[in-house]
């Protein structure tokens, strides 16, 4: 009997836990619109559209697998396809994102763009954060309009996800100590997410999505 409960038991927790996993499943997209907040090298890029507000599901751009989206100071969310070192490069995809229906479509850099700040976001490389060693910090793998199957991350162990109150999905490492967290920052660069940094974990855990 006892053992019996104890399967039960186990049983129901999985459930539990399945559903808590999945509550965002139908949400969840291969495509990826990229949010940036803060733009870095290579600069150029082609805007193919701006909004005031942002498209309503994922497939909006349905012809393009990742689009970066750029928030400005004066309300408008500008899309962009690209990262390219040169002007002439970014000029020559034009063609192919106008062919796509993107008839607009221009050459733009985005180190020139008024973004709006996060006030949950802090950069480890611009010497704004102080790392307190025996506090918690997480660093930020990327930042999603929607949100991403977990999987994108398959070479992190242990990815957090948050919904924040600009409705942007931020996906993050585990909480390390600030003693341990500079290294961390490495060893995810490593991997291949240039532009991660660290943030302080207070910040975020509010909004963590269980």
């Amino acid at each position: 009997m006892k053992k019996a409960l104890i399967i039960i038991a186990f049983l129901f927790l999985a459930v539990i836990s399945g559903h808590s996993q999945d509550k965002l499943s139908h949400l969840r997209t291969s495509k990826r619109i990229l949010t940036i907040e803060v733009p870095s090298a290579p600069y150029y890029s082609v805007q193919i559209l701006a909004l005031k507000n942002p498209p309503t599901d994922a497939s909006f751009f349905n012809n393009l697998d990742e689009v970066k989206e750029y928030p400005g100071q004066d309300g408008y969310v500008r899309y962009c396809v690209g990262s390219y070192e040169t002007y002439a490069e970014a000029n020559a995809a034009i063609a192919e994102l106008r062919s796509k229906g993107y008839e607009e479509a221009f050459v733009v850099n985005t180190k020139r763009f008024s973004l709006q700040q996060s006030n949950y976001t802090y950069s480890s490389t611009s010497g704004k954060l102080e790392i307190n060693p025996n506090k918690q910090y997480v660093v930020q793998l990327s930042a999603f309009r929607y949100p991403v199957y977990l999987t994108f991350f398959e070479n992190v162990k242990d990815v957090y996800e948050y919904r924040m109150n600009d409705k942007i999905f931020r996906y993050t490492t585990a909480p390390v100590l600030g003693s341990e967290v500079e290294s961390l920052l490495a060893q995810i660069k490593a991997l291949g997410y240039k532009k991660a940094f660290i943030v302080d974990y207070d910040r975020y855990a509010a909004f963590r999505i269980e």
